[in-house]
């Protein structure tokens, strides 16, 4: 039963996403708002719902652990198994904005997570407000610079949910909302059992199985453009994605419920957290030796497997 429920949460997870970002999209349109802006903000608060709604249930279920493994288990999959397959198939460009902007970025965030979460084991609500007031700031120089820049990549905006109708984008709303919802409470009680049958902690499964659940979609979409031959994914989206987990996602729930390190997993500050800061940082090394601004097959090889090897640590 708990597996169906994890299987069951992930896809209605899946489905409400999907739903909400076209709904969002759509609206925004409506709106008479940018296509950048649409592409740079919206779709990706909307693509962070899934890991929202999952944090904030286990936050309010008093599961902190898996408000804290769903996004550092998320953020290491997103370079170790979504960027490390995604390079397997094709050699991947890299924009030399990626270490001039969004990586100190991602750096900084992920620093000011391990520093808020060391001071008292506790992400308070102000903590939460600063991470997200961050994410507030970033967003506004981005598109401040892609405003500048004549090569930005918004193919994900399609610009035909511009013409679908308000009773349409009322009923993906719908759709979307109660997905996610649906989704976020089967998957983390199909987790809570899941932990107990096996043996290992819900933090464990958390940054493992929901991590890895909820980048499915990246996973997918990235090996499908790569398989056909097309850019198959811009690594400023990925850290965009990693910005958004720890700023949006962790910054909101604390906000609205702070989150509380359980002392029975050590783990999250002595090492899984040192794993997401060493997965970030081993990036700009990666795309500058030996070919520069390029992210090959031997260094996604090297990347999956630091991947493979971290899964595996953290489920012994």
């Amino acid at each position: 039963m708990s597996i169906f429920l994890v299987i069951a949460g992930l896809a209605l997870l899946v489905v409400g996403g999907d739903f909400l970002v076209r709904a969002s999209v759509g609206l925004s349109f409506k709106l008479k708002i940018s296509k950048l802006v649409i592409g740079m903000t919206v779709v990706s608060f909307a693509t962070s719902a899934p890991e929202l709604l999952v944090s904030l249930q286990a936050a309010l279920d008093g599961i902190s652990d898996i408000s804290l493994g769903n996004v550092i288990g998320s953020n290491i999959a997103n370079i170790g198994l979504v960027l490390g397959i995604t390079a397997i198939i094709t050699p991947l460009a890299v924009d030399r904005d990626f270490y001039r902007f969004n990586w100190p970025m991602m750096m900084i965030a992920s620093f000011a997570l391990y520093f808020f979460l060391k001071n008292d084991n506790v992400l308070t609500s102000l903590e939460g407000l600063i991470l997200f007031f961050g994410l507030i700031g970033f967003l506004v120089i981005l598109i401040r610079n892609s405003r500048k820049s004549s090569r930005v990549n918004l193919e994900e905006v399609d610009e035909a949910l511009a013409e679908v109708s308000n009773f349409k984008i009322i009923i993906w709303l719908l759709i979307g909302f109660a997905g996610l919802y649906y989704g976020s409470e089967w998957l983390v009680d199909g987790a809570k059992q899941l932990a107990k049958a096996v043996g290992i902690s819900d933090y464990a499964i958390s940054v493992t199985v929901i991590a890895i659940g909820t980048s499915v979609p990246e996973l997918a979409a990235s090996v499908i453009a790569a398989l056909k031959s097309e850019k198959a994914i811009s690594l400023g989206n990925l850290i965009g994605s990693n910005i958004f987990n720890i700023a949006s996602v962790l910054g909101l729930t604390s906000i609205i419920k702070p989150i509380v390190v359980n002392p029975q997993t050590p783990e999250i500050l002595s090492t899984n957290i040192f794993w997401m800061i060493g997965f970030a940082f081993i990036l700009v090394p990666f795309i500058l030796i030996p070919k520069r601004f390029e992210i090959g097959r031997l260094k996604g090889v090297l990347l999956f497997g630091a991947y493979i090897l971290f899964i595996f640590l953290a489920l012994k």
